[in-house]
């Protein structure tokens, strides 16, 4: 007999805030990037909120819902190459084979470790870049004039395409999932459960733990205006 099911909180709603909004910033970054002129002002804006969002997820990492914690996606090569040819192997059982497609799939987490480390990347050697016209980064007064010019260089062209791919891909892999393996990714980030077994522990997603989250951001996003304001 299969599992009685029921819907289990996966993803928290900090965690879901957080998917949401990076995205939005990701596409209005690129866009404000391209118009220039006094959209720089706002793609600046944008980018220090992005900083902002990373290293609130960096913490809500450690501390936040079950599912959100890098604890339960960072998976061995092992179990990556398993998953990948549907192996339990002998030390795992099909439950446990299934347990990991609840939260980040071990593919999934390596798409969403690429993205994160990728947009750090690009957010932080916007900190230091120069357009040799009228904007530069709050910290270029930090690093050498051909230093810069390398940040900028990544920035605008490297770091650029390399974040559409990603999410490119990223979206394409959604798609696949939703309509060749008929498994809805998208109505969970929007609800944050999913119908999965009873014994299947959820997220904590407390008004407490949603205050914590608001605290937790509120201190990154101060962080980032502090580190903006060492530039003087």
């Amino acid at each position: 007999m299969k599992p009685t099911t029921q819907p289990v909180r996966v993803w928290d709603l900090p965690t879901r805030i957080f998917h949401w909004t990076l995205a939005l910033c990701v596409i209005c970054s690129v866009v404000t990037a391209h118009v220039g002129g006094n959209a720089l002002v706002w793609h600046f804006r944008l980018g220090y909120l992005t900083l902002s969002l990373l290293l609130f997820r960096i913490v809500w990492g450690l501390v936040g819902g079950h599912w959100s914690r890098f604890a339960s996606f960072v998976f061995s090569p092992t179990t990556l190459l398993r998953y990948l040819r549907k192996d339990p192997g002998p030390d795992l059982d099909p439950s446990a084979t299934a347990s990991l497609d609840v939260g980040h799939s071990p593919v999934g987490a390596l798409s969403v470790f690429a993205i994160l480390g990728i947009l750090a990347l690009q957010v932080g050697t916007g900190l230091f870049a120069d357009d040799e016209i009228a904007s530069t980064g709050p910290l270029i007064k930090f690093v050498s004039g051909s230093t810069s010019l390398l940040l900028t260089k990544w920035h605008k062209n490297y770091g650029q395409w390399l974040i559409v791919s990603l999410a490119a891909l990223h979206v394409m892999a959604i798609a696949i999932y939703v309509f060749k393996k008929e498994r809805d990714l998208l109505s969970a980030m929007v609800s944050g459960d999913k119908l999965l077994p009873a014994s299947t522990p959820a997220s904590t997603d407390t008004l407490g733990s949603r205050a914590a989250a608001l605290a937790v951001f509120a201190l990154c996003a101060v962080s980032v205006w502090w580190l903006v304001k060492l530039g003087g």
